[in-house]
């Protein structure tokens, strides 16, 4: 079994699933769409989609009692890989020296209409 994990600083899952789940001390963060769960809207700028998607993800592991710094792999989900290199700045700002494992992969449409999405594993 595994223990949910949610915060009402990060937006409700769109579907079926949970924030995160944690097991084994280890800290699986559904992806993250670029939702403010203050306004429950979304930029349309690729650049504050990465940052809110960050810092959705920063706030469910927080709640875990985790930090950024635990994480061991993202992946983001990209509608056009063409703003790659913008997304990677923001990102840079986020984990600066402490590089986790990362995919980058390109993908034809995603929920509500974002251009990005990020999921996270985290060791405790």
């Amino acid at each position: 079994m595994f223990t949910k994990v949610h915060t009402e600083h990060a937006p409700a899952a769109v579907g079926a699933y949970s924030q995160a789940v944690e097991k084994n001390n280890m800290v699986f963060v559904s992806g993250q769409l670029p939702i403010d769960a203050n306004t429950n809207e979304m930029s349309e700028n690729v650049v504050e989609q990465a940052e809110q998607s960050l810092k959705n993800i920063e706030a469910i592991l927080k709640e875990s009692g985790l930090s950024l710094e635990n994480v061991v792999k993202n992946t983001i989900f990209m509608t056009s890989l063409e703003k790659a290199a913008e997304v990677n700045e923001v990102y840079a700002t986020f984990f600066g020296d402490y590089k986790p494992a990362r995919a980058m992969v390109g993908v034809k449409e995603l929920p509500k209409g974002a251009q990005i999405e990020i999921e996270s594993i985290a060791i405790r």
